[in-house]
C-alpha cells in the first residue's frame, strides 16, 4: 500500500483495505473426523470437492487427514497471494517506499498463495480468530513432509506454514497509550507459539498457553511480504475520518505557514494528491529532518552533488541532514488519536500526529526471514535507527 491506496488503485479482491461483513449464509468449518492413511490419495475427503480437509504428511507411507465439517456459527475469510476463488482478499508484496503508478515487479514472492484464514463468530461480540494456511480450490490444506508438523498431547495434529503467519497484539489496545506487544507465530490450528529461529526453520517455537489467536483492535498480521493491520468496528469509531484529516489539512493551510527564507506561503497538497504522490507543487512544504524546520523548496545548501537532498544545511540553524517534501498521511486507520499532524517520519517525510508517530516508531515490523525494524505505516520505508520521526517547526506569516 502507498499512503492509503495501492499502486494503480484497487482492483476487485485486491485492495488497500478490506471490510469483513456477516455473510448471508455461514461458510465456516470445524474439525470433525480424523483418518490415518497409507497414502494421502486414499482419503475420500482429499478427493471430495465439497469436503474441507487438512492433510499432514508424516512420511511416504503415512498421512493424517483431518476432515472439516460445516460450522453454522462462523464465517470464514481467506487471505493470500492467489487469485483463485477461495481467496477473499488478494495481497501482494509490499515494496518499501513504492509510489503510485510504480508497479514494482516482485521476482519471487514470499507470501503464500493461501496464507491464512480469519474465522468470525456470527453473533456478538463477533470474535475473530486467525489461523495459518487457507483452503485451496479443492478445499484442502496440504502440509508436506518438509513442513513443521506434530501431534499435540491431546492427540490432534497441528503444523506451521513455510514462512509462517506472525501476529502481534498491542498492549493496551490501539490507543494513544498503546505499547508494542510481542510477535508470535500462529499455527494451522490456531495455537500461539514463540518465533522460530528463522522464518522457515523446521523446528517450531514454544507453545504460549496464556495467549490466543483472537484478533484485537490494532493487531498486526505479517505474511512474510505484507503486514496487515486489523481494526475493529468499535476501534474505527474512535479514529479520525477522512473528513477530519481534510479539516486538519485546511486548518494548517489557513494558518498560512511561510518559508522562513523565501517568505512565500506554504500549503499541504490535497489528500487526493498526497495519496497519489503527484508531482511536487510550488507551495509544497519541505523539511530539514535533522532539525524539523519547514521551508519551501530551494536549491542551496548542498553537501553532496551525487545526492543533493541527502545532506543539506538548514539556513535557520545550520543543522545538516536530509531535506525532503512533506506529505500528509492519508490512511485514517493508522492514527492512534485525532491529534494535529505535527510530526514527520524520518526519512520519508509522511506527516501524522505526534502520538501516532511515536507509536509506529516503536513497532518492530518483520523484515525478511529474521530481521525486524520500524517502518512508516504509510509507505513501509524503514525508519532511521537514530531518529524515527521529527517534530515540525513552522513559521507563521510575519504580517
Amino acid at each position: 500500500m502507498y499512503n492509503g491506496s495501492l499502486p494503480n488503485g484497487d482492483r476487485g479482491r485486491r485492495k488497500s483495505r478490506f471490510a469483513l461483513y456477516k455473510r448471508s449464509k455461514a461458510n465456516g468449518v470445524k474439525p470433525s473426523t480424523v483418518h490415518i492413511l497409507n497414502t494421502p490419495q486414499a482419503s475420500k475427503a482429499v478427493n471430495c470437492k465439497v469436503q474441507h480437509s487438512i492433510s499432514y504428511t508424516l512420511s511416504r507411507n503415512q498421512t493424517v487427514v483431518v476432515e472439516y465439517c460445516h460450522d453454522k456459527d462462523t464465517d470464514m475469510f481467506q487471505i493470500g497471494r492467489s487469485t483463485e476463488s477461495p481467496i477473499d482478499f488478494v495481497v501482494t508484496d509490499t515494496v518499501s517506499g513504492s509510489q503510485e503508478g510504480e508497479e514494482t515487479p516482485i521476482t519471487q514472492s514470499t507470501i503464500s498463495r493461501f496464507a491464512c484464514r480469519v474465522v468470525c463468530e456470527r453473533v456478538l461480540p463477533y470474535t475473530a480468530r486467525i489461523y495459518a494456511a487457507g483452503f485451496d480450490s479443492s478445499k484442502n490444506i496440504f502440509l508436506g513432509e518438509k513442513a513443521a508438523k506434530w501431534k499435540n498431547p491431546d492427540g490432534h495434529m497441528d503444523g506451521l506454514t513455510t514462512n509462517g503467519v506472525l501476529v502481534m497484539h498491542p498492549r493496551g489496545g490501539f490507543t494513544e497509550e498503546s505499547k508494542p506487544g510481542v510477535w508470535r507465530e500462529i499455527s494451522v490450528c490456531g495455537d500461539v507459539y514463540t518465533l522460530r529461529e528463522t522464518r522457515s526453520a523446521q523446528t517450531r517455537g514454544k507453545l504460549v498457553e496464556c495467549e490466543s489467536n483472537v484478533l484485537q483492535d490494532g493487531s498486526l498480521v505479517d505474511l512474510c511480504g505484507a503486514t496487515l493491520l486489523w481494526r475493529t468496528a468499535d476501534g474505527l469509531f474512535h479514529t479520525p475520518t477522512q473528513k477530519h484529516l481534510e479539516a486538519l489539512r485546511q486548518e494548517i493551510n489557513a494558518a498560512r505557514p511561510q518559508c522562513p527564507v523565501g517568505l512565500n506561503t506554504l500549503a499541504f497538497p490535497s489528500m487526493q494528491r498526497s495519496r497519489a504522490l503527484s508531482s511536487l507543487e510550488d507551495k509544497q512544504p519541505w523539511v530539514y529532518l535533522a532539525c524539523g524546520h519547514v521551508h519551501g523548496y530551494h536549491n542551496w545548501g548542498h553537501r553532496s552533488e551525487q545526492e543533493p537532498n541527502a545532506q543539506r544545511e538548514c539556513p535557520m540553524c545550520r543543522t545538516v541532514g536530509p531535506y525532503v517534501p512533506l506529505w500528509l498521511g492519508c490512511e485514517p486507520a493508522f492514527y492512534v488519536d485525532v491529534g494535529a499532524p505535527t510530526h514527520a517520519f524520518v526519512p520519508c517525510g509522511h506527516v501524522c500526529s505526534e502520538k501516532s508517530a511515536k507509536y509506529w516508531a516503536e513497532i518492530p515490523l518483520p523484515h525478511g526471514t529474521h530481521a525486524f525494524h520500524a517502518a512508516c505505516p504509510f509507505c513501509a520505508t524503514q525508519l532511521s535507527l537514530t531518529q524515527g520521526y521529527a517534530k515540525l517547526i513552522f513559521q507563521g506569516p510575519i504580517d
